[in-house]
């Protein structure tokens, strides 16, 4: 998918702000009942949410929650720009308003993300504890069309695992630079090995030079899964792009567009 020239227009205008717009929301040392360290959620709220007190929003989960809205929280002082991002894209009738709900990482990281016993817990805690939290204090879409999960490299590798685990929940996965080769290759002999039929899932997947072969040998079981690029798959390599914080922001557009384009 390439992005028109009207949305890039967009998108180069906010850069380079040193603070967050709109309205963050932060929610310090959640904790869950699973054997988890407790992490920071910071929920970001669309433009409207104040104004438009009977609208109910849908939601996009991100990993890494430290690392998308402010440079002076983020790994290596260089953030997502997830706020200017849906904020140009909401300005120019690009993309429906959605809350954003940054779930940062804990030093388990790698665990918490992958598929083992914390990574089991971890998407537990997701399900079971985060989002029913998030739909009893905000106003949300509450069902999985209109729930997605997003995050790159182990992140981007957790969101599948998500949405292949609980399509039921999260309709939607982003996987940026995705590490899908962690622990011997887990995740594709998950999806290989399931004959369970197709699932009512929407999935993007995308690289640079980091993982882009990984990312294509994806996109090719998804797609002997029965999903279809344009439909509910889509998949985009980005020639020369480096694994860090500033490309994956120069391409959050793409999955934003594919998960919440705005229709009329």
């Amino acid at each position: 998918m390439s992005l028109p020239k009207e949305v890039r227009r967009l998108l180069t205008k906010n850069q380079g702000r040193d603070s967050i717009i709109g309205t963050a929301i932060h929610h310090s040392e959640f904790r869950s009942r699973y054997d988890l360290l407790p992490r920071n959620v910071t929920v970001w709220l669309p433009p409207s949410y104040a104004k438009k007190r009977g609208e109910r929003y849908p939601v996009l989960y991100m990993h890494d929650g430290q690392n998308l809205f402010d440079p002076r929280t983020s790994y290596a002082g260089v953030d997502w720009r997830v706020d200017e991002t849906i904020t140009s894209l909401v300005k120019g009738n690009k993309l429906d308003e959605c809350i954003v709900v940054g779930v940062h990482n804990t030093p388990d990281r790698l665990a918490e993300y992958s598929i083992s016993e914390k990574g089991i817990w971890y998407q537990k805690f997701l399900v079971e504890e985060l989002k029913p939290f998030i739909d009893s204090n905000y106003r949300t879409r509450v069902e999985a069309e209109h729930n997605a999960v997003m995050g790159s490299s182990m992140g981007g590798l957790c969101s599948l695992t998500l949405v292949w685990q609980y399509p039921e929940v999260f309709g939607k996965a982003g996987c940026l630079s995705s590490s899908f080769y962690y622990g011997d290759n887990a995740v594709f002999k998950m999806i290989e090995s399931d004959y369970s039929g197709k699932k009512k899932i929407r999935v993007y997947l995308d690289s640079g030079e980091d993982g882009k072969y990984d990312a294509q040998k994806m996109f090719l079981l998804l797609s002997q899964k029965g999903m279809r690029i344009g439909d509910d798959l889509d998949y985009y390599y980005d020639r020369g792009a480096q694994h860090n914080e500033s490309y994956w922001a120069d391409r959050l557009a793409r999955p934003l567009l594919f998960f919440f384009e705005r229709k009329d």
